[in-house]
């Protein structure tokens, strides 16, 4: 008799209890192994989603059922509806400006020598955890420019082209000549060639005087013109100094700028000397001065950057200048695996570098700033961390995004329901993004 071998049949392929796998470790083995992790992945992954989706259906005593009254919550509290409308700024502008930055350093720095150190310097944020770059940024956005580096900046850009008054505060004093006008001031009387006028003003402090400001003097009489002096009319100490006289303590106002006017209409204008004194010629006869409103402009204070209205594109700003460096590196990485012949021939068949950049580099790293923005998205819809310390208290309401207000929900006002909704809400937003990336993973694969 014949064996099946000797008559060309195969043998029976073994039993599924007894194959191994491709290494040669039973599949007992193998759950073993993995046990350990999934059981703490069961512990710290599935049992809280379960238990989150279990208490967003009852009340926030926990010992009712509410059924979707907390998610009818998710569209109707406006506290909730504001940090769903800054979740989708937060989706849409955060991950599409950091992998933006993130191609144009990764592109700009293969061209230069110190390219690596660049790489460096914009990667070196990601070392620094959320915390520490949000008091970092809390102090770069401060209001005063003297601690606020934005402000800094935007300060001394603005007074280059639009200088502040040094007087802000200046104001007529008792029995004064100057009555206001039009946010300035203005004599009550006429002056007249030959005559001396004096423009005594109070409320600047002394620390606040310019640093070119020199002890007032009297104005002069002078035949053929107009003189006078404006200075702060203020002495220390009680009962000191003359009111509306030029003390010897007392320092003018340089820089004052005033005007001569006629009928409504400017004949002439001159600016106080570093004493405070002025001089106008003939053509000031029998005209009122005025001290116009530029003198007492306000002080450029810069741009509130924490406010209601700019506080949520402050912050996404601090986010930028963590994440522009991850997506950079990792788009260098796929820019080194792009084949140089297909750049080369592009350049050989007459295409410009920016034609070569659209339609060649980008297409071929279309995988990796897919990679890139998908991580990004999913990162932004859980950012907390920022928001939480960088926005003000009085601007946190409009600053409120998912992750946060799902932490004041469940902390600060004890509504555990409605916390949960908002936990398995943003879990729903991320399980599309994490499938799109699955699909893209099995299709590289499949390549």
């Amino acid at each position: 008799m014949t064996s099946a071998t000797e008559a060309g049949v195969p043998p029976a392929p073994a039993s599924p209890k007894s194959r191994k796998s491709v290494t040669g470790t039973r599949r007992t083995v193998a759950v073993l192994f993995l046990l350990p992790a999934l059981v703490l992945l069961g512990a710290l992954v599935v049992y809280p989603i379960g238990y989150s989706l279990v208490r967003s259906f009852y009340n926030q005593s926990g010992d009712g059922f509410a059924g979707f009254d907390n998610y009818k919550a998710l569209f109707t509290d406006d506290g909730i509806l504001t940090a769903l409308k800054n979740n989708v700024i937060w989706v849409v502008f955060a991950p599409t400006i950091s992998t933006a930055l993130g191609l144009i350093f990764a592109v700009l720095t293969e061209r230069i020598r110190w390219g690596t150190a660049f790489k460096l310097l914009v990667f070196m944020p990601m070392a620094i955890s959320m915390l520490a770059a949000g008091i970092i940024f809390r102090l770069v956005y401060d209001q005063d420019p003297d601690k606020g580096f934005a402000n800094a900046v935007w300060v001394g850009v603005h007074d280059t082209f639009a200088q502040s008054s040094s007087f802000p505060k200046a104001h007529p004093g008792r029995s004064s000549p100057l009555v206001a006008q039009g946010g300035g001031f203005v004599t009550k009387a006429t002056v007249h060639t030959g005559g001396t006028v004096t423009l005594p003003l109070v409320g600047v402090a002394p620390d606040q005087m310019p640093s070119d400001a020199k002890k007032a003097v009297a104005p002069q009489a002078d035949p053929g013109r107009i003189t006078g002096t404006t200075w702060q009319d203020f002495t220390r100490g009680k009962g000191v100094g003359t009111l509306g006289g030029v003390d010897p303590s007392e320092l003018g106002y340089p820089g004052m700028k005033i005007e001569a006017v006629k009928d409504g209409k400017v004949v002439e204008t001159v600016k106080a000397g570093d004493d405070g004194t002025f001089s106008f010629s003939e053509k000031a006869n029998g005209a009122q001065l005025r001290l116009p409103a530029s003198n007492f402009r306000e002080a450029y204070n810069g741009v509130d950057w924490l406010g209601p209205s700019l506080v949520t594109p402050s912050i996404i700003g601090s986010y930028i200048w963590m994440w522009a460096g991850f997506a950079m590196v990792l788009i260098a990485a796929g820019l080194a695996g792009i084949p140089r012949e297909l750049l080369e021939a592009a350049r050989v068949d007459g295409a410009s570098e920016w034609q070569v950049f659209r339609r060649v580099t980008v297409p071929l790293l279309a995988p990796v700033l897919a990679v890139v923005v998908v991580t990004l998205m999913i990162n932004v819809l859980k950012i907390f961390d920022l928001v939480y310390i960088i926005a003000p208290g009085s601007s946190r309401d409009d600053a409120n995004v998912l992750a946060l207000e799902l932490y004041l929900k469940g902390f600060s006002e004890d509504q555990p329901g409605i916390a949960s909704a908002i936990s398995v809400f943003l879990l729903l937003l991320v399980i599309p993004v994490m499938w799109f990336n699955i699909r893209r993973l099995r299709r590289e694969v499949r390549r």
